[in-house]
Order: C-alpha cells, then structure tokens, then sequence
C-alpha cells in the first residue's frame, strides 16, 4: 500500500435525500481508473473533514472515496433547521441515499464502505449495503451506558445522555456537541433518541419500532469489525452485541492496541485519524479489496 498523499481530484458532491434535504460531501478520486469506491459513513457529531486523511489514502492506493456530513451536522444544514431529524433517519434515509448516489455516480466501479461508530451500526441494520461487496465496521458497538467499564467514564456519559444532552436539547432545539466535548454540534431529535437507546439492555435492539434483529440477522455482505483495546466505549464485548446478530454473514474481528499502531493512545476515534490510525489502514483497504474482483467488469 502506497502512503503518497498525492491524489487525482477532489469534487464537492451533493446528494439528495428523498426523504428531504440534502448531503454536502466530497468525492475523491485517484489519478487514473479506480479499482473500487470506498463510501465511509461518518460517526456521530464527527465532522467530514475527521476523514480527509483516510479518503487521501484510499485515492493514494488506486480506490475513489466518499466522505459526507448527515443532514444536520457540518455543511449538511445547521442542526436547529433539522431538530426532528433522529438518528435512524440518518441511518435509513442518508446512508442509502449516499449509496445509491455512488451507485449512479460510479456505476461499473465495486463499491465497499467503512462505517465509523453510528455509520457502522447502519450497515449492520442492511441500510446501504444492497450493491456493497463488503464492509468494515470501526468502533460500531451496542452503546449501552451501564456496561462501560471505567466507572468515571460511566458516571460521566450518563450525565450528558440522560441529563445534560436531552436537557439541552429540548431547551435551544439542538444538541450543542461542540459545548459538551462530543464533537460537533446535531439536531435535538437524534440526542433524545441516542439517550432512550443507550438505557436499554440491547440498545436499538430493544426498540420494538427499529426491527434491528431481523434486520441484521438479513446482511449478507462480509464484515470486518475493527475495535481500539483502550475504547472507553466499544469494549470487545460491546462490538460483539452487534456483530453477534449477523449471522447470515461472516464476521472477522480485530482489536488494535495503542502499541501495535505507535501511538500513545487510539480511543474511540483514533483508528480513522490521521496520525494515529494510519498503520491500521493498509489492513483495512486490503481486506475490503480482498472482496472486489481483480479486474473491473
């Protein structure tokens, strides 16, 4: 795998939504024919540029990417504009409308996708996945606030899923995320939806209105399921509350430690930053091009 930061061209994408609204995001692309189209759904509250050294090392290693802000966050429209927008409608309405835009954009180039935390549980829940070769999932865990480890960490995710964020959000009409030291700021309806998830046992599995168990249990698509072993939040076991439930497919997991990476700490979102994640990612891209054919049809 080539690190060259040297890439083909960089667009501004926008894609609509049929639902409503629509995504501001960026298409890379390598300098010559890209060997496949690597679509990477964000995390919660993380903005599109966090993946700019990814989508560079993709374009640097022959692949297009996508990387894209939900309704609501970044340059996708303010969070006050989308107050009603939830957490399953970016899972339901962006993340497919984003695949089928690659699709259209790109039709004879295989597409794959990485899926970062919330992006991750998406194409677990089969959203997006209908023309995926494969897929890898980065810190998707069943985010369940009692099974955190440290009780620090505990107390202090509680206070701002069950008191501070609902508080807020009901309050000024949106989550203020940059504020409270969750990145970047979103709409009010995902923060109440995030906070009723995270009390229950199964998380979304545990909402009868989300059909999560059948409709994991329907991904056929490969899975690699990439965890940090210092996560506060996406313990081993809190992954496999997810990867568990895909049983119609094969999983392969891989927890990365601090040390493996040369870093000092990797967290919750340090496998897809640059600097920290970087030796994580020729891993990454090689297995997810494991899964497209050597040659284009």
């Amino acid at each position: 795998m080539r690190t060259n930061p040297t890439v083909g061209d960089r667009q501004d994408i926008v894609v609509t939504v049929p639902a409503g609204g629509a995504i501001a995001g960026t298409l890379w692309l390598p300098a010559g024919a890209p060997r496949a189209v690597v679509v990477v759904h964000p995390a919660t509250a993380t903005p599109e540029r966090y993946y700019a050294g990814f989508g560079t090392f993709v374009t640097a290693n022959d692949c297009a990417a996508i990387t894209y802000d939900y309704r609501g966050t970044g340059r996708s429209g303010t969070p006050r504009a989308n107050k009603r927008l939830r957490m399953r409608d970016w899972m339901s309405q962006d993340v497919p409308a984003v695949a089928e835009w690659v699709g259209g954009r790109l039709p004879d180039v295989p597409q794959v996708a990485v899926g970062h935390s919330l992006g991750g549980h998406a194409l677990a829940l089969n959203h997006g996945t209908g023309s995926l070769r494969a897929f890898a999932t980065v810190a998707s865990h069943a985010g369940v606030t009692r099974t955190i480890p440290s009780a620090g960490e505990r107390r202090r995710v509680a206070l701002v899923l069950d008191v501070l964020g609902p508080t807020l959000a009901r309050t000024i009409g949106y989550m203020p995320g940059r504020r409270l030291g969750l990145g970047e700021d979103f709409p009010a309806a995902a923060m109440l939806e995030w906070s009723g998830w995270s009390r229950r046992p199964g998380y979304f599995f545990d909402d009868p209105t989300m059909d999560a168990a059948a409709r994991a249990a329907a991904v056929v698509a490969p899975v690699l399921a990439l965890g940090a072993s210092d996560d506060p939040w996406a313990t081993p076991r809190q992954i496999e509350a997810i990867t568990d439930r895909l049983t119609s497919t094969t999983v392969t997991r891989r927890t990365y430690t601090p040390a493996e990476l040369g870093a000092t700490r990797v967290g919750h979102h340090g496998l897809l930053r640059r600097g920290v994640g970087e030796r994580a990612w020729a891993a990454l891209l090689e297995w997810l091009l494991q899964h497209v054919p050597a040659e284009r049809p």
